[in-house]
């Protein structure tokens, strides 16, 4: 997104910064029955204070078994496949237990990878074989390579897979912007308690929406607000500066993690995971050279292959075992008879930001691969519901300094140009192939809404009419509403945005949505949510239309 991580004000941090503090740690009860000891005990894992933890210590210098304090995530599940991440604090053998009940009874093990620096110490398993629609319960345990008897204690989570039948409901939450413009875990107020307040509402999974990091925003221990109120954060020595070194960003990862909310729903809530700018730097693009003095590294490329394994080593992403050029980030999640999610990647294979009025433009924000990949895969689609989950808005101007723009729209309400070329072509391609059931979903731009698109408002007519709903951020700063514009026919119906720039989640509280799709009815419900527990703003889409 555009804005700047200078938004808030600065301090020099503070001596001995680079040590971590204990996380955040809250209550979290929990939120079915049958996690009644095992997940809350892992859950309840205390980080250390330790550096040997944060740089992950070669196994000589480290006594003791090994231990899996960052706790466990599982991604990408399907009705018969999931992964599971764990890290290890020296190398170590994983090893997954799956079962369908608690006491691990019949378990089945999975054999995993040995876990070394090359990959930060962070594996990833993947599960197949999955009953569709149950609870799977699994734990990791890691095993001394030199000495298989020496385990750690086992880390528990469980999720659910994805129903084979239709009449089965489905939900889900999703946001994203986390640790941005200066705002990372406060312990004061119990850290990133969002989460909690999700995983209480027992999402099928977390659709995650980009900016999963500030790689580019320093966290200070502290920040003064605007009533005198004082700010204050956990802090980490990578997170000091911005990350330029392949360290640095995994150490951008590895602080989202000391929050023990976090852990806990990573425990409980699989995640489908996309990234945009953030995770590298504000505002990239492929080829970018830097004029920015912070950065000693001035090639944006270089900065974001950097990035790019950190995030693969830190979040399951299906695509990751992939071979060769098909290790991407877009990606498509079939979760059953009655949703697909269509996971894109708007940062990867763009052009360069620029006033973006060309009226020729085959790269455009997705490059042409990804679009007839979306294409195809949309025409392929048998799920009564087609969620596009964009890290950037359509019809919102999100604008790159003065003259340029950072995501589709281009600030001129007349046919399309530019990036909106390549959307203009793909809602032409939906409607024309009669594609039911699309509904997009995205964040970045620190506010919440929903916008209609409807062609009788248009300059471009060629499209059915859709639903856009926009939330977040979830651990960063809000912003006002972006302006809209009209080539696509956009109506805002519901906003809820400061007036203020860079308000903290003291001043406001952290936004995320929730859908839900009714297994008999097949009707799809979507609430823009904050924190607190208010819904902001309820919208029922029927079913099998092609546009409504």
């Amino acid at each position: 997104m555009s804005h700047t991580p200078g938004g808030a004000p600065r301090r020099s941090p503070a001596p001995g910064a680079s040590s971590v503090p204990s996380p955040a740690a809250g209550p979290a009860p929990a939120r079915r029955s049958v996690l009644r000891g095992s997940l809350a005990a892992s859950a309840a894992l205390a980080l250390p204070g330790t550096a040997a933890l944060v740089t992950a210590a070669p196994a000589q210098a480290l006594s003791g078994r090994p231990r899996a304090a960052w706790g466990v995530q599982a991604g990408d599940v399907t009705t018969s496949s999931g992964l599971v991440w764990v890290r290890s604090d020296r190398p170590a053998r994983m090893i997954v237990e799956t079962s369908a009940t608690e006491s691990f009874r019949r378990a089945r093990q999975w054999r995993g990878p040995l876990l070394g620096p090359g990959s930060d110490f962070t594996g990833t398993v993947p599960l197949a074989g999955l009953p569709a629609g149950e609870r799977v319960h699994y734990r990791v345990t890691l095993a001394d390579p030199d000495d298989p008897r020496r385990t750690s204690e086992p880390v528990h989570g469980t999720f659910r897979t994805a129903p084979a039948r239709r009449r089965q409901d489905v939900r889900f939450v999703w946001s994203g912007d986390i640790a941005g413009q200066g705002w990372g875990i406060n312990p004061d107020i119990g850290g990133y308690r969002v989460y909690d307040e999700m995983r209480r509402l027992g999402p099928d999974f977390f659709l995650c929406s980009g900016d999963t990091i500030y790689a580019d925003g320093p966290i200070e221990p502290s920040v003064t607000l605007p009533d005198g109120r004082v700010w204050r954060n956990i802090t980490t020595e990578e997170k000091a500066k911005v990350a330029e070194t392949l360290a640095e960003y995994r150490g951008n990862f590895r602080y989202n993690l000391l929050d023990a909310n976090v852990r806990a729903f990573n425990a409980e809530v699989p995640s489908i995971t996309q990234w945009d700018d953030h995770e590298v730097r504000n505002n990239w693009y492929p080829g970018q050279i830097l004029d920015d003095d912070r950065y000693t590294e001035k090639n944006i490329d270089v900065l974001a292959a950097r990035a790019s394994q950190a995030f693969r080593e830190y979040f399951p992403v299906s695509t990751l075992h992939a071979r060769g050029a098909d290790r991407r980030v877009h990606r498509v999640i079939n979760h059953g008879p009655l949703l697909d999610v269509f996971v894109l990647d708007m940062r990867t294979h763009r052009n360069a930001n620029s006033p973006n009025r060309q009226s020729d433009d085959t790269t455009g924000i997705l490059g042409a691969e990804q679009l007839a990949w979306l294409k195809r895969e949309l025409s392929r689609s048998r799920a009564v519901w087609k969620v596009i989950a964009a890290d950037m808005p359509i019809g919102l101007v999100v604008p790159d300094g003065t003259t340029d723009f950072e995501a589709i729209a281009n600030g001129d309400p007349g046919a399309p140009l530019g990036r909106e070329l390549q959307i203009a072509e793909l809602l032409r391609y939906i409607k024309r192939r009669r594609i039911t059931g699309t509904v997009w979903l995205t964040a970045d731009v620190h506010h919440t809404s929903a916008q209609h698109y409807l062609p009788e408002r248009a300059a471009f007519k060629d499209f059915a009419p859709f639903w856009e709903f926009v939330t977040g951020p979830l651990a960063a700063g809000q912003f006002p509403a972006s302006s809209l514009d009209a080539t696509f026919g956009p109506d805002r119906v519901y906003v809820k945005a400061p007036k203020g720039s860079n308000l903290s989640p003291m001043e406001t509280p952290p936004l995320f949505g929730q859908v839900d799709i009714d297994g008999g009815s097949g009707e799809l419900t979507v609430r823009l949510r904050e924190q607190g527990g208010a819904v902001l703003f309820t919208k029922v889409l029927q079913p099998g239309r092609v546009g409504q």
